[in-house]
């Protein structure tokens, strides 16, 4: 399988292009995080070191984020922040838990993972440091109370899952060592029951009452669904950091291979608020990256 650099820039091109199709006008569009921009950069500006440090800096965050507009506790990032300190919160426990084989390596993935998301927040509103693609999708709906609590924490997990966790991986191995799928790919999945766990109350505490009710009819449907999209885009994130690791001493296709998973990951954004199903998302993540980026030789 190898890396096929004149589709990764036709892919690149086709990518941008579809996005600025897809994408949905803005009702107020966020630029910054005015009036607290300067208190948010501080806030993230020195990364974490321990998962300690990462629930402290999102409870940090969180504060910060519910004080800014469209009203107090409704911007449509807070509801994202929510959701990830609760799940940071879960493998902080699972870490002393009798699951988990190597605890410094899934923590090291955990504070890795956290600093992406703290450097895209970092980011936003200051010249010449503008976040990822998959990032600014939510970011400049921070506003927009017609983008729902719901619909905006999806926003968040599609960035830090779709394009942020396959970083993390990499930088996790570059501190680390590459394991494959060794002795701390079970640590890996173990993130997977955490969300099992927790994604169904999440999504009931984001949902409007007629979101409730539809819920409540298709009982434990939902559910399984959820489940099967969060087994399938963790794994497509582990394989999408294996392709990055054996690109990692070629930075002209490692740019390449990047650009493509930012620009997948940010038209996967911009499908999810055109009323497509979080499935059909994440199989146009999937076709941009594995369909076009590589093919056999």
């Amino acid at each position: 399988m190898n890396f096929d650099r004149d589709r990764a820039q036709s892919s690149a091109v086709a990518l941008a292009d579809g996005r600025q199709r897809l994408a949905r006008t803005v009702a107020t569009a966020a630029h910054d995080w005015s009036p607290a921009q300067q208190e948010m950069l501080a806030s993230v500006a020195t990364p974490p070191e321990d998962i300690a440090g990462v629930i402290a800096r999102l409870k940090v965050v969180q504060k910060i984020l519910d004080s800014l507009p469209p009203s107090p506790g409704a911007n449509r990032v807070a509801a994202f922040n929510t959701l990830y300190l609760t799940i940071t919160e879960q493998v902080a426990e699972s870490l002393r838990g009798p699951d988990c084989t190597d605890p410094q390596w899934l923590e090291t993935l955990d504070v890795e993972f956290a600093r992406l998301y703290f450097r895209a927040l970092g980011t936003w509103g200051v010249a010449g440091a503008d976040p990822a693609d998959a990032w600014e999708v939510l970011f400049r709906r921070a506003h927009d109370d017609s983008v729902t609590l719901m619909d905006a924490a999806v926003l968040g997990v599609n960035a830090h899952i779709n394009h942020d966790l396959a970083l993390a991986v990499v930088a996790t191995w570059e501190r680390l060592g590459f394991p494959g799928d060794g002795p701390q790919h079970p640590d890996y999945l173990l993130v997977n029951r955490i969300f099992y766990q927790q994604i169904p109350l999440l999504r009931r505490r984001f949902a409007t009452a007629w979101q409730l009710e539809i819920d409540r009819c298709v009982g434990d449907l939902d559910d399984w669904s959820q489940r099967i999209l969060v087994r399938t885009t963790r794994a497509m994130a582990w394989e999408q950091a294996e392709i990055l690791w054996r690109l990692r001493d070629d930075p002209e296709d490692l740019a390449r291979a990047l650009l493509i998973l930012d620009r997948a990951s940010a038209c996967a954004g911009e499908t999810l608020l055109t009323g497509t199903t979080l499935l059909k998302a994440v199989w146009l993540t999937v076709t941009a990256w594995a369909r076009r980026l590589f093919t056999r030789r």
